[in-house]
């Protein structure tokens, strides 16, 4: 807001000057009509203009109320030098119509939006018009004079007032815009988090009350007391609203800051070996990612291996892992019964969000081929930093 009034003031500023320079020069052209001021006045009135310049130019750019306060002063004065004459004809009528109505008003632009603006444009517009009225006093016929004055105060101040008022809506409706931007900002991350519990959720809890109901066929008692523990943990954590640990969003994630998959790929197999499941590792060891690709991609990899413990009838799978310029690929290959991907219902969670989702979130993708009777392979891509 600040940098939005200080653009307006500078914007006002601008066009004070502008029309302040313009009105000077213009009732200065007017005396250059032979005849139209004496050598005194003529002095008098380019010192005058020289100075209303040279005060309009202070006040535009730095905003200060004295020099617009000395710019309606030295057209007080020009006005009251130019009214002496015993005659005025109508250059020199024009002229002090054009100090009186442009030079001097150009300063209400800026100052109508100051506190108090209008007591004071008003003031100063009453401190023209008493110039006016004093040269008029002296046999001179001004009311044209003083209807320009008017007409070119009013119009000064209503153009201030206006574009003063247009940027105040612009900036409500900049905020209205932010505030909309906020709300959807925070309601992605509100799903996004949703997202999130439910493949931590799918990725464990849900895993393990499966191998419950198979009256954990294959899994020795000790291992699911373990597997208990852990998800009870998670689940303490996402009801106190906690993040999972060292701020992971994986259930396999290293405890260092050190996030190389040769260190962290342990967890997988270990994890999956209490279980039955007896994973063999190929390919690079050691490949430095940022946390959030990492976490993704052994998200992804554990729910690949969940499926095949659960779904292939083997206990032994084979994860590839190969990388190049641009992109890691982890290949998870089993020789099990195999599917029909184009069969298997969209809705499900464990592949369309706990896989293909986890990898959407960092710019990564998913590809199965599978076929029945002949095995599965799921690559997994993710993007290098």
């Amino acid at each position: 807001m600040k940098r939005i009034h200080k653009e307006r003031d500078r914007l006002l500023r601008r066009l004070a000057r502008v029309t302040g320079f313009v009105g000077a020069t213009s009732a200065f052209a007017c005396l250059l009509v032979p005849g139209s001021a004496t050598p005194v006045e003529f002095i008098v009135a380019t010192l005058t203009n020289v100075a209303i310049v040279a005060l309009v130019g202070i006040h535009s750019t730095r905003g200060q109320l004295l020099p617009a306060l000395g710019v309606v002063a030295g057209a007080i004065v020009l006005i009251v030098a130019l009214g002496t004459a015993s005659v005025l004809d109508s250059a020199t009528v024009t002229s002090m119509a054009i100090t009186g109505g442009v030079t001097s008003a150009s300063v209400a632009i800026s100052l109508i939006v100051r506190p108090r603006g209008p007591l004071l444009v008003g003031a100063l517009v009453v401190a023209v018009l008493v110039s006016v009225w004093i040269v008029s006093a002296w046999g001179h016929d001004l009311r044209a004079v003083a209807v320009v004055i008017v007409a070119g105060w009013t119009a000064c101040m209503t153009l201030g007032a206006w574009i003063d008022r247009a940027i105040a809506d612009a900036s409500e409706r900049i905020d209205e815009v932010g505030r909309a931007h906020e709300a959807e900002r925070l309601a992605s991350e509100l799903e996004a988090q949703q997202r999130q519990d439910a493949r931590v959720l799918h990725d464990t809890v849900l895993a393990t009350l499966s191998l419950l109901a198979h009256s954990g066929v294959g899994v020795g008692p000790s291992a699911l007391r373990q597997q208990a523990g852990d998800d009870a943990r998670l689940l303490r954590q996402l009801r106190l609203g906690a993040p999972l640990d060292a701020g992971s969003t994986a259930i396999f994630s290293p405890d260092s800051s050190d996030d190389e998959l040769g260190t962290t790929f342990e967890a997988v197999r270990q994890r999956f070996a209490r279980m039955g499941l007896d994973v063999n590792w190929h390919g690079a060891g050691r490949l430095a990612l940022p946390r959030e690709t990492l976490d993704a991609l052994l998200g992804a990899l554990g729910e690949c291996l969940e499926n095949v413990r659960r779904h292939a009838g083997v206990n032994e799978a084979d994860v590839t892992v190969t990388d190049d310029d641009r992109t890691v690929r982890a290949m998870v290959t089993d020789t099990g019964r195999g599917f029909e991907p184009d069969a298997v219902d969209g809705a499900r969670l464990g592949y369309a969000e706990s896989v293909v989702g986890r990898l959407h979130t960092v710019g990564g993708r998913a590809r199965v081929f599978s076929s029945p009777g002949s095995g599965t392979t799921v690559m997994l891509e993710v993007p290098k930093p």
